[in-house]
């Protein structure tokens, strides 16, 4: 009697890549797989979803970007308004100075804030594909379908949804510059941050100045230090220090109100700009985005860090980077 042997034989699944549109036949159901010829990667589970709220995104964009122009109309002219008076009664070289210091100031953060706001924040370049007679082996290596944008993606690109286009090196998107920043605008965001913690910095400085000279003297109360223990006695003078300048900002000028008002909002503004400034250049000497920080965590990437980064970031040229240190990723992984 002979002995049947039975041998399974797997499924096979025949699909066709967006890349280069060659028939593959796969061993297996795989709902994300890569070309071998083309090296595109398919994700046949991604579908294209409505863009819902897409107006009302930009809407909400371009309402942010108003009251950001508003504020830096209200900081120029307002402390021009307020602080000029002060400064031009210590000395007329102290006036003229204050005042070309103002000119460079708002023209830097304005010209900045333009580029930033209302160019492009980098398209990917134009490729072929869908053909294979067109397409070269490697040429799509990694990339992926936007089926948003029906058109290859790159690895460092992606889709933002309240621009409705996919973006080249996307780090995000701003609401307060109504863009993305990406790889055409990103240098110009790093430029507009700067200046505008220089400028925020200078007004509140100048703010700070004229309102001392302008503030009403203050009315205090007399404490009794003999008795209460330190802790109530430090309470007791601060709060005594807050309600006489409540009490003598009766008699403030508007001059005056619009410098507490100036100190008060550019220390805020600066607080936050020199947060963002200060993660934005820790990205940027990883040699990474915002995305693709989020998108490595918890992976084996090894991330050169090293302040090279940050000099080929801003344009330096290839000469100039070798003067600059080099330093070793103390977690960096060596393959054995």
């Amino acid at each position: 009697m002979k002995e049947l042997h039975v041998t399974s034989v797997a499924e096979e699944h025949e699909t066709t890549c967006w890349g280069c549109g060659s028939h593959l036949l796969l061993s297996s159901y795989a709902p994300i797989f890569k070309c071998g010829w083309c090296g595109a990667i398919t994700n046949q589970n991604a579908k294209k979803s409505e863009n819902k709220g897409f107006l009302w995104r930009r809407l909400l964009d371009r309402c942010f970007v108003c009251i950001l122009i508003i504020f830096m109309l209200f900081v120029i002219c307002g402390g021009v308004w307020a602080a000029y008076p002060i400064v031009f009664s210590i000395s007329n070289y102290w006036g003229i100075f204050h005042s070309i210091t103002t000119v460079l100031l708002s023209v830097a953060t304005a010209s900045t804030f333009i580029l930033v706001a209302f160019r492009c924040a980098g398209a990917p370049p134009v490729i072929q594909w869908g053909s294979y007679r067109v397409v070269g082996k490697g040429r799509l290596e990694d990339y992926t379908f936007c089926h948003y944008c029906s058109k290859p993606k790159s690895p460092r690109t992606h889709h933002c949804r309240s621009c409705g286009m996919c973006i080249l090196d996307m780090d995000h998107h701003c609401p307060f510059i109504g863009n993305c920043v990406g790889a055409a605008n990103h240098r110009s965001f790093i430029f507009f941050l700067i200046s505008a913690v220089a400028s925020t910095v200078y007004v509140s400085i100048i703010s700070a100045y004229a309102a001392y000279h302008l503030w009403p003297p203050l009315k205090l109360v007399t404490l009794n230090i003999s008795r209460g223990s330190s802790s109530i006695l430090a309470f007791n003078t601060v709060k005594t220090i807050l309600f006489g300048f409540l009490r003598s900002a009766e008699f403030l000028s508007a001059r005056g109100f619009v410098l507490a008002y100036l100190f008060v909002s550019c220390l805020s503004v600066q607080i936050g700009l020199s947060v963002l400034l200060w993660q934005q250049l820790c990205y940027i000497y990883q040699g990474n985005t915002y995305l693709s920080h989020l998108s490595s965590q918890g992976s084996d990437a090894v991330v050169q860090r090293d302040c090279q980064n940050i000099a080929r970031f801003f344009g330096f040229s290839h000469s100039a980077l070798r003067y600059l240190p080099r330093f070793q990723n103390p977690r960096k992984r060596h393959k054995k």
